[in-house]
């Protein structure tokens, strides 16, 4: 594993995966024992087998506080937070960079520290203590095993005939992982300008935009699909029940394989309609027996460094990222500019 990489990773709970058209407002402002989250999706299970799963009825068990959750991209859920500001509906946000130190910017978190939040890395929450890592995690890419027993190696093998109609990554601006394809790109091809040339070359095998890359991993592995984009937790976590899904991550051609954290960061939302609930839940995601699930269930990285899992599941995360070379992106940069590379992306690919 690269040096610098993260360690591997009686009442019945409602989780509700309320529809994004459904009108705020319901009776989660009023019931005092509740917590609402509005997540990046990947942390919940396609058969209710999910970190989130088992997490949340532990939690409702443990406190007797619901979770009702709201699931999108993860641009998408900041917007919808950022349209609620006035009123908001939601208590726990959580979504991937750079779209968390978007949503601080915008002043949709406020401060706190969840317990255990002293183990987290530096890196991997906010100076101001607005949000943190409860999950890391990786970029990467799927295949299909079946077509293609050998993954590519490149991103100039992606450009081949044989993955016409067949290669789709979710959209920058709207979902994270999408979003992740234009910052991995911009770091292996050296810059913006050459980055934009090849994402325009790729175009051409690309099927077009997807606004959940969630929705990906199924395709793939149907064989719909022969490359998508993907991050190791959610894409190893969907390998169970998927078995013709496998990870990869692309390099220059002459180059090694990279990578870098995308770990999922949640924050406590302003003026939420239930802050305490919202405390506890954060706590809850950082304690230590939901931390030590994290690889065993959900088939990510703990967040907290005190916590080192050996298991199955560990192990072989320990595994898929040996020899990949992780880099940590300027989010500095990237927020700040994430706009006009958004643009630059729509110009280029023709979205």
């Amino acid at each position: 594993m690269p040096r610098n990489a993260r360690k591997p990773l009686a009442a019945a709970l409602t989780v509700l995966a309320v529809p994004l058209t459904a009108c705020s407002g319901t009776s989660a402002a009023s019931d005092e024992n509740v917590v609402t989250v509005y997540s990046a999706d990947g942390l919940k299970g396609e058969n209710g087998d999910g970190w989130y799963d088992q997490v949340f009825k532990d939690f409702e068990k443990e406190t007797g506080i619901e979770v009702e959750y709201v699931e999108g991209g993860s641009g998408e859920m900041v917007q919808r937070t950022l349209r609620e500001k006035r009123n908001p509906q939601a208590d726990v946000l959580v979504t991937l960079p750079p779209f968390i130190q978007q949503a601080d910017t915008k002043g949709l978190l406020q401060k706190y520290a969840p317990k255990g939040a002293d183990r987290v890395s530096g890196a991997d929450k906010s100076a101001t203590g607005t949000w943190t890592a409860v999950v890391n995690n990786y970029f990467g890419f799927v295949h299909h095993t079946k077509a293609l027993k050998q993954a590519p190696t490149t991103w100039e093998d992606l450009l081949d005939v044989t993955y016409e109609n067949k290669i789709q990554y979710s959209t920058p601006g709207v979902a994270g992982d999408g979003t992740a394809v234009l910052i991995k790109a911009m770091h292996d091809f050296g810059g913006e300008q050459p980055a934009m040339e090849y994402l325009k070359k790729l175009q051409a095998n690309n099927v077009g935009p997807a606004a959940s890359t969630g929705k990906l991993a199924p395709k793939v592995d149907k064989g719909e699909l022969l490359v998508a984009n993907g991050d190791v937790q959610m894409n190893y976590a969907q390998s169970k029940s998927m078995p013709n899904l496998g990870i990869w991550f692309p390099a220059r051609e002459g180059g090694k394989p990279t990578t870098f954290a995308l770990p999922y960061a949640a924050g406590l939302v302003t003026d939420a309609p239930h802050t305490d609930n919202g405390r506890k839940l954060l706590d809850y995601l950082l304690g230590r027996k939901a931390q030590r699930q994290v690889s065993e269930i959900g088939g990510g990285f703990a967040a907290r460094q005190d916590v080192e899992a050996t298991d199955a599941n560990a192990r072989a995360l320990t595994r898929l990222m040996d020899g990949v070379e992780v880099f940590e992106p300027d989010w500095k940069d990237i927020e700040e500019n994430l706009t006009s590379y958004i643009d630059a992306w729509k110009e280029a690919t023709g979205s």
